[in-house]
């Protein structure tokens, strides 16, 4: 600590006035009894308006009420508060923002304690908060921009409703478990008039890359079905576009499921060929449900040599297919590692509805995902139909 008698006689008196922030002492009922030259010139008064004042006084309105009811208590209890933001109001008006620091000395008069204060010039503080509070504001509207534009453009990848042909029931639904733009998708459509098609995909990607194979992904599968309406040839076809647009983007990869829907005299004939998609799910009118066999389906984009499993089956009335995307199968069950599907939750819960038409079944998963909430970590489509079942 150095030596109070190495500073010339008149130091601490010099330095009081011409400290670099406000300073003042006060009796404990606020009466100012000594304040610096810089609080004065910050001011615009003489010393002799201010001594003898309230230094409340000096606050605007809202600082003196929140020193009055929040900061004169802590004071008290604490003998200190610090960095206490308040405007200081000049004569002419004019504020000046300031923070408060202050201390109690009991040395004088314990019963009466006087009060000192500190108030540094915060100007450039409170610019720098509002160029902060600025910014975010920016960020944050920037960001609902982002989220909206991602939703749209993600609306705009799925079709506005599935176009099933007559007698058969069918129902879709997309679940958005994240904000940017991922690569589910679906579709039902009429290829002819007693012939429709169908796919269920999941890109691995996501954002503007995922949107853009997403768009022309869908836009493959519905040119190459127009061409030749075969499963398998559609998935060649689209492996083949993959590969290419691969050279030049780079590596891109995609599960999918395609398919016809040709009406006959028992049903529904489906034939579909499975590229490394979760395996559809047939809900049979008695109440029985199995898996699709599509097992040994390579994923589209991988190879040229791409192996893809291809399959007939008729749905009769009251059987239902079910198509989904994996975000349904891997979701969470709760704060541990769990997934839904780890122990075949995925056809015990469809097992527990069925038999169910299309959109029985849909409203059913839609439901269970509102209650999975935030355990649902990506993505999910849903796709159904079936020929209802007679009417006895």
């Amino acid at each position: 600590m150095t030596d109070p008698g190495a500073y010339p006689a008149g130091h601490a008196e010099e330095f009081f006035d011409r400290a670099p922030c406000g300073l003042l002492t006060a009796t404990w009922d606020r009466r100012i009894i000594a304040v610096n030259r810089t609080l004065v010139d910050w001011m615009g008064s003489a010393p002799d308006d201010l001594v003898g004042r309230t230094f409340t006084e000096l606050f605007s309105v809202g600082g003196r009420i929140h020193y009055e009811t929040h900061f004169a208590p802590l004071l008290k209890i604490n003998g200190r508060i610090s960095e206490l933001a308040v405007d200081l109001v000049a004569p002419d008006g004019t504020r000046l923002p300031v923070l408060v620091s202050a201390n109690l000395d009991g040395s004088v008069d314990d019963s009466q304690p006087l009060i000192r204060m500190a108030l540094h010039d915060a100007r450039g503080r409170r610019s720098y908060e509002r160029e902060l509070r600025e910014e975010r504001r920016r960020a944050e509207a920037g960001w609902a921009r982002a989220e909206e534009l991602a939703a749209t453009l993600q609306r705009s990848l799925l079709p506005p409703s599935v176009s099933a042909p007559a007698g058969v029931d069918a129902a879709a639904h997309y679940h958005a478990a994240a904000d940017d733009v991922t690569g589910d998708f679906y579709d039902l459509y009429p290829l002819a008039a007693d012939l429709y098609g169908f796919f269920m995909g999941d890109v691995v990607d996501k954002g503007a890359s995922a949107a853009m194979l997403t768009s022309s992904t869908r836009y493959t599968l519905r040119a190459a079905a127009v061409v030749d309406d075969d499963p398998g040839l559609v998935l060649h076809t689209l492996n083949t576009v993959l590969l290419q647009q691969a050279i030049d983007e780079g590596f891109v990869l995609t599960t999918v499921i395609v398919g016809t829907l040709q009406l006959t005299d028992e049903g529904v004939e489906v034939r579909l060929a499975s590229g490394g998609h979760p395996p559809a799910l047939l809900m049979h009118a008695d109440g029985r449900v199995s898996e699709v066999d599509t097992r040994g389906g390579q994923a589209v984009g991988i190879t040229a040599n791409a192996s893809f499993v291809e399959t007939r089956f008729v749905l009769g009335p009251g059987d239902t297919l079910l198509l989904y995307t994996d975000g349904l199968t891997e979701a969470r069950t709760g704060r541990g590692p769990s997934r839904f599907d780890d122990d075949g939750g995925l056809l015990r819960f469809v097992g527990e509805h069925a038999p169910a038409s299309a959109h029985e079944i849909i409203a059913a998963l839609t439901d269970l995902l509102s209650r999975l909430g935030a355990y649902v970590e990506d993505d999910v489509a849903l796709l159904a139909f079936g020929v209802p079942a007679l009417r006895r």
